[in-house]
């Protein structure tokens, strides 16, 4: 037993850690490799991040003060410009969907607000500018032919849908990841990613979340980014990288 106390304070002590309550976080980081590395962006939808859409009252001054939509914006230019594979994992509600007999609190809510609502899996009828379409901006981004949209996840994370089975079939083993919102979809997307065994860097400002009575959703999540990732960074930092990785 005193051997492993010994054994577990040497480790803790060289990666930073100290016997008191200072303890500082290793950036153990993510070095981007052509054809392993991925953007990766949840939820770029218009009930997210549109002042038309049906979440804006209180996702909307976390989006206008992170710049969300233009950082996003520049995440895709840059992996666009760069042949960097991009993948997108929305979140879309068929008819039948509402009938589930249980549902947490946000669910209840998006369900009751028809956030996301498409007319059924096969169509697309009603599908241009709804609240479950893309952003306007990012449709010559998403609808160019490569990107890979996966199927939708129907709560927060990509447990149920077949982004992981995309990702790998592709060679990919690290991802970029932003989009909305911050502590739900995009905090989610991360955990499972990680779990799976993917280098998972987050853009801290290329995503955002609800402010409510209760807390602010992106606030909470950014504390989560810091411990569960491999790195946080930037859209500039991202950017940046993506640029210098040819």
């Amino acid at each position: 037993m005193k051997a492993r106390i010994t054994l577990a304070t040497l480790l803790l002590t060289g990666i930073g850690f100290v016997n008191d309550s200072a303890a500082q976080l290793p950036d153990p980081g993510v070095t981007i490799v052509p054809g392993r590395t991925a953007l990766l962006i949840t939820d770029p939808q218009n009930d997210f991040l549109s002042p038309e859409g049906v979440t804006w009252g209180v996702v909307g001054k976390s989006v206008t003060e992170n710049h969300t939509v233009e950082n996003i914006d520049a995440l895709f230019k840059a992996a666009k410009a760069n042949d960097m594979p991009v993948f997108i994992s929305p979140h879309y509600y068929y008819p039948t969907d509402h009938g589930w007999q249980f549902e947490g609190a946000l669910e209840a809510l998006m369900h009751a607000i028809g956030m996301f609502d498409r007319k059924g899996a096969l169509t697309t009828d009603g599908f241009e500018g709804s609240g479950a379409d893309w952003l306007d901006q990012y449709k010559k981004y998403i609808n160019d032919g490569e990107t890979v949209v996966s199927n939708p996840h129907k709560v927060y994370g990509p447990e149920t849908n077949d982004l992981v089975l995309q990702l790998r079939k592709r060679g990919i083993d690290k991802v970029i990841l932003g989009g909305m919102s911050a502590n739900l979809c995009t905090e989610s997307h991360m955990r499972e990613l990680v779990e799976q065994g993917f280098e998972v860097a987050v853009v801290s400002d290329a995503t955002a979340a609800a402010i409510v009575e209760e807390g602010n959703g992106y606030e909470s999540a950014l504390v989560n980014f810091r411990f569960i990732a491999n790195t946080v960074w930037t859209t500039k930092e991202a950017v940046k990288r993506i640029n210098d990785s040819k």
